[in-house]
């Protein structure tokens, strides 16, 4: 029985069932997710392209090219479901500090995926304002110059919002709006007693972004790692126990799910 029952599993009608039973189940999943407002803003971040590539015997730089190929994915699935800001953490101040090779590895995959965006025909045909949120001075001066490039192309666009946190800190973020306001305040142009929370959230790199909805993160860590610290505070958390290159449509319907349900349990 147990020979017969693995020569089943194995079998080419068991995936294709398989693969059948998963499509019902994501759709009827879809169809309970579009009967409930989306969030209007899901920002994540995408953590374990180095353990997935180590699990499979790969290279680190192997991990980051899946990891990147699944941004693309997110991007569509967000488009399906009528999300109109999608915040990524692509590369935060601290990895700086990694090894050499891998963060031009990195520097590398970041300039290519913004050269890319030019010429991307789903960035166009659904009107993508991309902004890069984060220190573009500590960016080479390439990466820099296409970052800024892309951003002036896809400046006047307003159905969607897509958001890369590149040489990005929370808490550098929130240094950076102080200087900015006390300078402000020194110069005569703002009172100390105008400086309330939506002037504050006006000198983030994140002005005229809506604060998160959901905050994802995979891989199966439980933290924030100095990811949009002020912009979060009413935010709900989601975490995946699912490297970032192997995460799943089911995933992140999942998480989309898990959000309408919390803020209907909360009257929110």
């Amino acid at each position: 029985m147990r020979k017969l029952g693995a020569m089943i599993y194995n079998s080419n009608s068991y995936g294709y069932i398989s693969k059948k039973i998963d499509k019902i189940r994501d759709d009827k999943l879809l169809e309970q997710i579009k009967e409930y407002p989306v969030p209007e803003h899901v920002a994540i971040i995408m953590d374990g392209n180095r353990r997935f590539a180590k699990e499979f015997g790969l290279t680190p730089d192997s991990g980051h090219l899946f990891g990147r190929d699944k941004i693309e994915d997110v991007l569509e699935w967000c488009f399906e479901l009528k999300i109109k800001n999608l915040t990524v953490y692509a590369f935060s101040t601290e990895n700086f500090e990694r090894d050499i090779e891998e963060v031009k590895t990195l520097m590398d995959l970041c300039k290519n995926e913004l050269d890319r965006a030019l010429t991307d025909s789903r960035i166009h045909k659904n009107k993508v304002k991309i902004r890069i949120i984060g220190r573009l001075d500590l960016l080479p001066n390439d990466i820099s110059e296409s970052a800024q490039y892309v951003m002036d192309e896809t400046k006047d666009y307003e159905n969607y919002s897509f958001n890369i946190a590149l040489a990005y800190g929370g808490r550098e973020e929130i240094i950076h709006a102080i200087q900015e306001i006390a300078n402000d305040v020194k110069e005569g142009r703002l009172k100390i007693e105008e400086i309330q929370e939506p002037i504050v959230s006006k000198y983030l790199y994140t002005n005229g972004i809506p604060d998160p909805d959901l905050i994802l993160r995979t891989s199966g860590e439980e933290r924030i790692s100095n990811f949009l610290l002020w912009q979060i505070a009413y935010s709900e958390l989601y975490f995946s126990d699912v490297y970032w290159p192997a995460f799943q449509k089911r995933d992140f319907l999942k998480a989309i799910r898990t959000c309408q349900q919390r803020k209907r349990r909360y009257g929110k």
